[in-house]
């Protein structure tokens, strides 16, 4: 049920309310859903937020600079102070209360697996309702016959299982990529895929371009590898490629790290003048490419790819089904020039061996029969209908957007800052995915990602049109 305000403090009770405030931000940065580096509301906005004196917040606020959980920053506010051991005397965390809106990749994630669906407008899954569990059901069931039992009693292929990697070739050609089983590895899921090119084709001082904006969660594996990303401004045009053209001659960048097809968060995809252009720019830098295909089957399969049109010469092609058929599925892929797959098997290899030879059996089983290619055809058709509904829902509510949605997002610019709308939203039970999480310096805006599938209840627009208009 929403609510106007946060979950109130217990005025009536014994314990003062600035150390109940105290508290319920202390629980949020130990349970790293409040992460170093956010900022707490002003003490004005605090203070009206929780009904509350000013008073009250600057003691709340004191005793969590004294617990060392919190520093000030003159003229700039409060922020969450980076931990590097534990405080000796943690302040007690209540064992209820509000949840932190997300701050950084990591808590996008947390949120992601913690949230209600239904209530999670700015994630980047489909509602579990739009699945197709008969599917799934199906393949598991033919696991149980003879010729598949051998499957559960064995590391499998360092590889992946060949069966996989032949339907994915099947896959791959309908998309105009022209790949072998040979040149296909499987892999934990696109992002697993993701962090063994980062482990095996680039070193810590490398410059890697990247989309901004673009996925938080690439920024930070990139980051914590020491690479040095350069922004490539991404709009409703899609990626500015003369700002790339001028970066790649000033910095020699190692790689440029892209989405062209339905790009997360603004959905754009890229067309053939301008794949043809960046090709031409990559080999003119001699840096390589890696595609990032995630939301591919929900993309119209004409949609051209990078792999289709470089024939995986100086692109890596990279996708995954959690998307489309269940995130607890870790199944992904990626495909890459002989040359570059060596390096990478051995990568996955000292990474955890192999991947399961029973769920990549289980996707190859999925693609044989035809029923994924349905099921996506299904899931396109749904999206269709709900960027229908929440466009109109926008507009009815004064909204624009920065890009046109396309795929499962929206870009949306809700006219104030993203990150201090998201607390107030999530006290009102939705979580939103504010634009600065997808920048690689986390640059505060206006914008935000909107899932378009689950954006449809009018209730989340009236919210965010309510604090939006403070």
């Amino acid at each position: 049920m929403s609510t106007a305000t946060p979950a109130p403090l217990q005025r009536d009770a014994s314990q003062p309310l600035a150390e109940q405030l105290a508290q319920r931000f202390a629980q949020r940065i130990r349970e790293r859903l409040l992460l170093p580096g956010a900022r707490l509301p002003s003490v004005r906005d605090c203070a009206r937020q929780y009904a509350v004196s000013p008073h009250t917040v600057v003691a709340a606020y004191d005793q969590l600079q004294a617990a060392g959980l919190l520093e000030a920053r003159r003229q700039r506010g409060f922020f969450v102070r980076e931990q590097r051991a534990a405080p000796a005397r943690p302040a007690r965390a209540p064992q209820t209360g509000p949840r932190q809106a997300p701050v950084d990749a990591t808590a996008l994630i947390r949120g992601m697996l913690e949230a209600d669906a239904a209530r999670a407008t700015g994630l980047g899954t489909l509602p579990t309702e739009w699945l197709d569990p008969a599917l799934l059901q199906s393949a598991l069931r033919r696991l149980r016959e003879a010729d598949e039992v051998a499957l559960q009693l064995g590391y499998g292929d360092p590889c992946g299982d060949l069966r996989l990697r032949e339907a994915l070739a099947q896959r791959l050609g309908d998309l105009g990529v022209r790949a072998e089983p040979a040149q296909i590895l499987t892999t934990h899921g696109a992002t697993h895929a993701l962090d063994l090119i980062i482990r095996t084709q680039l070193q810590a001082g490398d410059a890697v371009l990247v989309d901004d904006p673009g996925w938080g969660i690439l920024y930070a594996r990139l980051a914590q590898a020491g690479i040095k990303l350069l922004s490539v401004p991404r709009g409703a045009g899609g990626p500015d490629l003369d700002v790339l053209a001028t970066l790649a001659a000033r910095h020699q960048p190692r790689a440029y790290l892209t989405v062209s097809v339905l790009h997360n968060p603004t959905g754009h995809s890229l067309n053939l003048a301008d794949a043809h252009r960046l090709l031409r720019l990559a080999d003119e830098h001699d840096f390589f490419i890696v595609e990032d295909d995630s939301y591919g089957f929900l993309a119209p399969e004409h949609s051209p790819r990078l792999a289709a049109l470089d024939g995986l010469r100086r692109v890596t092609y990279v996708s995954g089904f959690s998307k489309v058929l269940t995130p607890a599925w870790r199944v992904g892929y990626l495909a890459a020039a002989p040359e570059r797959l060596s390096a990478l098997t051995d990568t996955k290899l000292l990474d955890g061996l192999t991947s399961s030879p029973v769920l990549e059996r289980a996707v190859a089983l999925c693609l044989e029969q035809g029923g994924l290619r349905r099921h996506a055809q299904r899931l396109r058709e749904r999206l269709a209908g709900a960027r229908q509904q929440v466009l109109a829902l926008a507009a009815a509510h004064d909204f624009r957007w920065a890009s046109p949605p396309e795929g499962l997002f929206g870009w949306l610019d809700a006219g104030v800052d993203t990150e201090r709308i998201a607390q107030p939203l999530l006290d009102q039970g939705w979580l939103i995915a504010p634009g600065a999480l997808f920048s690689p310096t986390r640059r505060p805006g206006s914008l935000m990602r909107v899932n378009l599938a689950t954006s449809r209840d009018p209730a989340f627009w009236r919210a965010l049109r309510r604090v939006a208009q403070g």
